[in-house]
């Protein structure tokens, strides 16, 4: 039997020390980090999309970060798939432990799953839908809605794109668009390409909240106000482009165009964040396969990130 390269990945919920364990196992590990995370690609998304600065990153190579641009509206989970595995493999070519990091559930799983992405697009279907996303976009996002409204739920009426593609599969595949992505979530890696240990971070949910309302408060201190500001000034502004419809910009360009106050819009940016810590367990739990490690059980990061290095390493002897 042929010995699959490893592999690790460690996934988790938004603020719960992913960033700082990974950067510190890698250093350990003689390591590189591919990111996976659907906001850091984007060049020009740096402080809403809390992706590492280059002195977080230690001198740790990141892949898979400042990738697209904001008006690159055909970024796509396929072309992150195989831009991802690309970097794995010269990870890989190079001697060192790739580690996969993120919480965008469906990008790490992308990387890993034998899963295609197989319900082509109909050209004539889909222009067709687009005219009529055109000319009304609210009739076209209730045709969605009726026919698949886990996936409307998760969509912004204004996201072109993804609702047209959401509306396409399901008429061409006769199944809601959500049954797709709950279909990948359930796809093992196990028999995959790589020999993957699989690591999920939690910590008490209230604990959770509270370092996401420190993150969204230091974001702004930061700047991200500012930088959303300047975007949505330029004409990138989330009635166009995807990659604006992100967590933080959407909720400024409320402020930006005067229907709340900056606070008004702070306060949304911290319950949609935590509403989305929600969905990232709920996706990353589906996976069996995951060694789950929860913060509160180690007296401060250091030990966590000693605790990980030892059953990697154990893991990979």
């Amino acid at each position: 039997m042929i010995e699959r390269p490893k592999v690790v990945c460690l996934v988790g919920p938004t603020a719960c020390h992913k960033t700082e364990s990974s950067v510190q196992l890698a250093k350990r590990l003689n390591g590189e980090i591919v990111s996976a995370d659907s906001v850091a690609v984007y060049r020009q998304l740096n402080i809403g999309s809390a992706k590492p600065t280059l002195e977080e990153r230690q001198g740790v190579l990141h892949h898979m970060i400042d990738v697209a641009d904001v008006w690159d509206t055909d970024y796509s989970v396929s072309r992150f798939r195989s831009e991802a595995r690309t970097a794995v493999d010269g990870i890989l070519a190079r001697g060192k432990l790739p580690i996969v990091v993120g919480g965008s559930g469906l990008y790490s799983d992308a990387i890993f799953a034998d899963f295609s992405f197989s319900v082509p697009s109909d050209p004539d279907l889909r222009a067709r839908l687009e005219r009529e996303y055109a000319a009304c976009p609210e009739a076209v996002f209730e045709r969605l809605r009726s026919a698949d409204p886990v996936a409307a739920a998760r969509l912004h009426i204004r996201d072109a794109k993804r609702v047209v593609r959401a509306l396409e599969v399901c008429i061409l595949s006769g199944r809601p668009f959500s049954e797709q992505n709950n279909r990948f979530a359930k796809v093992q890696e196990g028999e995959g390409t790589y020999d993957v240990f699989r690591i999920g971070l939690t910590m008490d949910r209230e604990r959770l909240y509270q370092r996401i309302g420190q993150r969204v408060d230091s974001m702004f201190r930061q700047g991200l106000r500012d930088e959303a500001y300047d975007l949505f000034s330029r004409g990138w502004v989330p009635e166009r482009y995807p990659a604006m419809q992100s967590i933080g910009y959407a909720q400024l360009y409320e402020a930006y165009c005067d229907r709340c106050s900056p606070e008004e819009a702070s306060a949304a940016i911290k319950l949609a964040t935590r509403h989305f810590a929600k969905r990232q367990l709920t996706w990353f739990r589906r996976n069996p396969k995951t060694e789950w490690y929860c913060c509160d059980n180690y007296k401060n990061t250091e030990e966590l990130i000693s605790s990980l290095e030892g059953a990697i390493t154990e893991k990979n002897e």
